[in-house]
């Protein structure tokens, strides 16, 4: 009997299996090619902090990328691409290498280095997914690991800063696009009548920019504009994902309490009003600190009485 296998991965919502592309890829691919995954959120324990996600346990084997976890998939005969020829297994490895350098910097981008989107959505999202106290770590955490990762693939001379940088990658994302909405055409996949692995690549690369409620997103308005890469989506969402729930399914490995979880919640929101004050003091004017006088006057003190 073949053993049993679990994807451990960041847990759904905005009408998604996971908000995680890896995580999507993976789970994506396992729907494709008929692979039985339990999945185990690691939202609310302390593993997201410590695991790498999407990881893939099968008896005493753990396997851990959407690469490699796809190849153990095909081993264990689970092959969603076993009807493609030569040159169509050679496309799908060229658009999965224009997804990582044109998209990748874009999507990381849009969703951990600008401020709006991850003051609003992204921080918010990951930090009530954490447990206390690592909602204050996670969010952060992966922000800075986005930005260095940017700034290492994309910041060659004479674009060094971020600033610098943002024009260059939003101008390749919106041309992956293109491409990728040109090669889709009127079809429901990129080869054939089933879907692949480079369907599961780009449903983890494009559905979280589609489906998430960004504040600021011109590469989003752009993707609106593609109607067959939003239809695709639309798609294997109705079709692999529509059975199962599309929010935030629970942890199978233990019980959350819910006290906890209310409590992680109230210091979330604690944490963002400090974050605010803090960002609306730096941004603030700067004076040289003013001693007042020993004795204010009664007019002064009551000028400064809060209403």
């Amino acid at each position: 009997m073949a053993a049993s296998m679990e994807v451990r991965c960041w847990g759904g919502d905005w009408g998604l299996p996971s908000v995680h592309t890896e995580s999507l890829i993976v789970l994506a691919y396992a729907k494709f090619s008929g692979a039985k995954v339990t999945v185990s959120p690691i939202d609310w324990t302390w593993r997201t902090l410590t695991a790498t996600v999407p990881e893939l346990v099968c008896g005493d084997s753990t396997v851990a990328e959407p690469t490699q976890i796809l190849n153990f998939l095909r081993k264990q005969r689970f092959n969603a691409d076993y009807e493609l020829t030569a040159r169509q297994g050679a496309d799908t490895m060229a658009y999965i290498a224009l997804l990582e350098e044109k998209l990748r910097p874009a999507l990381l981008h849009t969703f951990w280095v600008d401020a709006e989107n991850y003051a609003n959505l992204t921080r918010p999202w990951f930090a009530s997914r954490s447990p206390f106290p690592l909602n204050f770590l996670v969010p952060s955490r992966h922000a800075n690991k986005a930005l260095s990762r940017i700034l290492l693939t994309k910041g060659e001379s004479p674009l060094h800063t971020i600033t610098e940088v943002e024009g260059k990658i939003y101008s390749d994302a919106k041309e992956c696009l293109n491409l990728l909405s040109h090669r889709l055409g009127t079809a429901n996949y990129f080869f054939g009548n089933s879907p692949a692995s480079l369907d599961a690549f780009v449903f983890g690369f494009v559905a979280p920019l589609h489906k998430a409620s960004l504040p600021s997103s011109p590469l989003q308005s752009h993707l609106r504009q593609l109607a067959n890469l939003t239809h695709f989506c639309d798609n294997i969402l109705s079709l692999y994902f529509g059975s199962s729930h599309p929010g935030s399914p629970q942890p199978v490995q233990e019980t959350v309490d819910a006290n906890l979880q209310k409590l992680t919640q109230l210091v979330n929101k604690e944490s963002n009003l400090i974050e605010k004050m803090d960002d609306n003091l730096r941004s603030s004017p700067q004076h040289k600190p003013h001693r007042p006088d020993p004795k204010p006057s009664l007019a002064d003190e009551k000028s400064s009485t809060p209403a």
